[in-house]
């Protein structure tokens, strides 16, 4: 062995027989100034693991550790901060704790700086190492973990969707049937009595409840069945919803302006298209009650690329920028009394018939696109 060889074993042995003297106070230095919660399911584990992790730098000073036991324990560390939801922040400040309180006591072993140097550069190595194996494992649990809850929310609002499917059914026959009759006898005396007061406005609210019941019914049918498609002229399509809509568009005091293409015509099943159309109305209609005035309302249907484009714009309050994809989501709703269905419907109904629907929004205007193939 040379002279240079024996002077390192010397040194280490020397240095472990300080750091074996020091120990407890070393220990009890770490474990008083370290983040413990006491809600920490595993909390009696962290000074445990400070202790494994002393022995591992402490046997590095005089053999090699395979990186797989640094690697073995960082991983046990990390499964049990995710499990108790600790901040990993805070387990990197105990372990730099550790760190800086080993190094301060290997320099107050009397060995000089020259000496420690190399030794110093292994504990730094296995702390390194350490950690980084340690924050990488909690990182893969935390993601496996959210993706768990992702898919158990994805599972729950499927739940909820077929939940919603049952009330539905039942809520639709018990009330359109009765529905039906009260808007055949209004049509009956409104033939009868064409001067009756209000007969006008009774047919259009019980419309407008039909319309309501429908939206429930396609809501809770992601599968909805097949209906008769034909061929829709869109400037016929928007007079019949315009004339629908004139009791609620005259209440809100809205000015409409429209730019119908005459020769934009879509092959699609007509009462779905106009349901879609007049839920995005009657949505901008109620955004423009948040002006006291000039409350406008832009409705224009054109050809483009082989595509029939849909745009109804309003000079109502923007949506917030994290809001515009949400409002397509079922349930929800910034409505005080608003079901959260009804943009999810139009959705749905749009990309059955292979067509796209999305919002634009800022402070002048909100426009909803509908692109639908064209004939």
């Amino acid at each position: 062995m040379s002279l240079a060889s024996e002077s390192e074993v010397l040194t280490k042995e020397k240095l472990i027989q300080f750091l074996e003297e020091a120990e407890e106070a070393f220990l009890t230095l770490w474990e008083e100034s370290i983040i413990i919660h006491e809600e920490d399911i595993y909390k009696e584990n962290v000074t445990q693991n400070g202790y494994q992790m002393y022995m591992l730098i402490k046997r590095s000073i005089t053999q090699s550790v395979l990186d797989e036991e640094v690697k073995e324990l960082a991983y046990k560390v990390a499964k049990e901060r995710a499990l108790s939801n600790s901040n990993i922040g805070e387990f990197v400040y105990n372990v730099n704790l550790g760190r800086s309180a080993v190094i301060k006591y290997v320099t107050k072993s009397g060995i000089t700086i020259t000496d420690l140097q190399p030794i110093i550069d292994n504990i730094n190595e296995q702390f390194d190492r350490f950690c980084y194996h340690a924050v990488t494992r909690y990182t893969e649990l935390k993601d496996l973990d959210l993706k768990e809850k992702v898919v158990f929310i994805n599972q729950s609002h499927k739940d909820r969707l077929s939940l919603l499917g049952q009330m539905s059914s039942s809520f639709v026959h018990e009330f359109r049937n009765p529905l039906t009759a009260v808007i055949g006898f209004i049509k009956l005396l409104k033939m009868e009595n064409p001067s009756l007061k209000y007969m006008e406005t009774i047919e259009h609210e019980l419309d407008q409840l039909k319309f309501r019941i429908t939206q429930f019914l396609h809501a809770s049918r992601l599968e909805i069945v097949d209906k008769h498609q034909e061929e829709i002229k869109m400037e016929d399509l928007f007079n019949e919803i315009l004339s629908f809509l004139y009791p609620s568009i005259v209440d809100g005091d809205v000015d409409v302006k429209t730019n119908i293409d005459s020769t934009c015509k879509i092959i699609a099943v007509k009462d779905e298209v106009k349901q879609v159309l007049v839920n995005i109305i009657l949505n901008s209609i109620d955004a423009l009650k948040h002006r006291s005035s000039n409350r406008q309302l832009a409705i224009s249907c054109e050809n483009k690329q082989e595509s029939i484009v849909f745009t109804i714009t309003n000079n109502g309050p923007e949506i917030p920028v994290e809001m515009k994809e949400a409002i397509f989501e079922p349930f929800y709703t910034t409505k005080s009394l608003g079901t959260g269905i009804g943009l999810y419907v139009c959705k749905t109904l749009i990309e059955k018939h292979k067509g796209l629907i999305n919002c634009e929004s800022n402070q002048e205007s909100t426009s909803f696109i509908i692109r639908l193939p064209m004939v």
